[in-house]
């Protein structure tokens, strides 16, 4: 089946048009917090749900989920993210992903179940999917009837979609499976998702927006890594920007969908924004980078074993942009107020650690630390001491530490503190460029799940196979990390 025809070049050209300028940290705005609301296609239907149940409190209004599946459906394994939640939905256990559910609720790993009763669920499964087969979606139903309302829930089932993302006007054919992972099928599906959740709705604007409204911000404010890209996108209509209350809906796009693999499709084309600018809605569009297994959110635990827990590296920064775009001002905040820590040092040094402490500042919600610029804790650092890890041994490093008030603002950074590891020297860096499996067979990289990390430091490489090439660096013994040498 051949993607529905539409004008290149008119694409092109309404993207580059709409390129937003370089990345701010996101706005904090009037924001009526009761009102949040989360969606998601593929890997990102899958996170939704995460979001949804994990952080209940938050996205109580309700989720949207687009050929995704229950809550902690791969329970830590890509054999059963593959297999039993997508291919195979047969092999679900359901019941026992509910008792997991009020098992962590009741130890507080997410927040307490009895959110979810007032939630609208919005359910879509295109009849031609693929991928993630209909029976996957049935299973999230059935899981849902756990914890929401029948009357709340709505599933749609009956449009022959493959795996896309629907809209009315934008896309290949209904039928097609392929990139953007968008397809035209006459359907509205942002549009009926957004009223499920927000009842009527004001009239879309089907004109077009203004480019002022897309803000490409700075995913670093929440998270460095962890398979996230370093910026991400919002569509801020003008009546939130000017201090009207507004609510907060985000969308998570699929696997091989972030702005690097299919520009920024997904941001403007989805049918989301139109609706945002008419009826006060602002969008939240996180990104993966592609270091991220094929670009996917983590739903089976690729970056962390907590993954679908609140405690999960990527669950913490998207509920961290959530809280810094809900927090009240009309404008983007002022420097923080906070001095910069003093007294960094550094001590307990070893081969691959070192051990970072300083002075508590007065008034500070946590602290983040920084090595050679770039910043290393994935969560906020609530004490005054930090175990950095991963280091080459025999090097010298320089950290750096900023203090967080209550409103996520930093401080100005310390004055540098150095450290050496201990150990022998690592080699010179050596680099070889050759196709995935060449750097299997010679001990460089391995292979889980059919796709590639490089030994040591994990870093993805993409598919197993004799087709993709990637330049391995040797930094230490058996230790490669993606680059190039000096």
């Amino acid at each position: 089946m051949k993607p529905r025809l539409f004008s290149i070049l008119a694409a092109a050209a309404a993207l580059a048009g709409g390129a937003a300028s370089a990345a701010v940290n996101l706005p904090q705005l009037n924001i009526d917090t009761t009102q949040t609301t989360v969606s998601g296609l593929s890997s990102g239907g899958f996170m939704a749900a995460q979001l949804h149940v994990a952080y209940s409190a938050t996205f109580k209004k309700g989720a949207g989920i687009v050929a995704g599946g229950p809550f902690y459906c791969a329970e830590g394994s890509i054999t059963n993210a593959t297999g039993r939640c997508m291919a195979s939905p047969a092999g679900i256990p359901t019941s026992s992903l509910v008792t997991t559910t009020n098992n962590w609720a009741s130890q507080g790993l997410i927040d307490p179940v009895a959110n979810l009763q007032g939630s609208k669920v919005y359910l879509f499964s295109g009849s031609l999917d693929s991928t993630v087969k209909t029976g996957v979606m049935d299973a999230l139903k059935t899981y849902y009837n756990s914890f929401v309302p029948a009357a709340n829930v709505v599933y749609k089932k009956d449009i022959a979609a493959e795996h896309a993302m629907v809209t009315d006007d934008y896309g290949s054919a209904c039928s097609t499976k392929g990139s953007p992972y968008i397809n035209n099928c006459n359907f509205d599906l942002a549009g009926a998702m957004l009223a499920h959740f927000y009842g009527a709705l004001n009239p879309r604007n089907n004109g077009a927006l203004a480019p002022g409204n897309f803000v490409e911000f700075n995913q670093g404010q929440f998270i460095t890594g962890h398979g996230m890209a370093p910026t991400g996108w919002a569509y801020i209509p003008q009546a939130c920007t000017a201090g009207a209350q507004c609510r907060v809906h985000v969308v998570l796009h699929g696997c091989q969908q972030n702005v690097t693999l299919v520009q920024q499709q997904y941001v403007r084309n989805t049918g989301y924004n139109r609706w945002a600018d008419s009826n006060n809605l602002v969008m939240v569009y996180p990104q993966t980078s592609t270091q991220a297994t094929n670009s996917c959110w983590d739903w089976w635990g690729y970056d962390s074993a907590n993954y679908a827990k609140k405690s999960g590296p990527q669950m913490v920064a998207i509920k961290a942009m959530v809280d810094q775009v809900s927090g009240g001002g009309t404008t983007p905040p002022p420097a923080a107020a906070l001095p910069a820590p003093t007294g960094v040092a550094t001590s307990n040094a070893t081969a691959s650690s070192m051990a970072v402490g300083w002075n508590a500042v007065s008034g500070a919600a946590s602290y983040n630390v920084y090595r050679n610029a770039g910043k290393v804790n994935a969560l906020p650092v609530t004490a005054t001491s930090y175990s950095d890890t991963g280091l080459a041994a025999a090097t010298t490093y320089s950290w750096t530490v900023k203090a967080v008030d209550g409103s996520n603002l930093e401080s100005a950074a310390s004055t540098a503190a150095a450290g050496t590891t201990t150990g022998t020297p690592p080699p010179a860096a050596t680099c070889t460029t050759a196709s995935n499996y060449a750097h299997t067979i010679a001990g460089r990289a391995y292979v889980l799940g059919g796709y590639t990390y490089a030994n040591g430091s994990a870093q993805f490489m993409g598919l197993w196979n004799i087709y993709t090439s990637i330049t391995l660096r040797q930094t230490g013994a058996n230790y490669y990390v993606i680059g190039t040498c000096p």
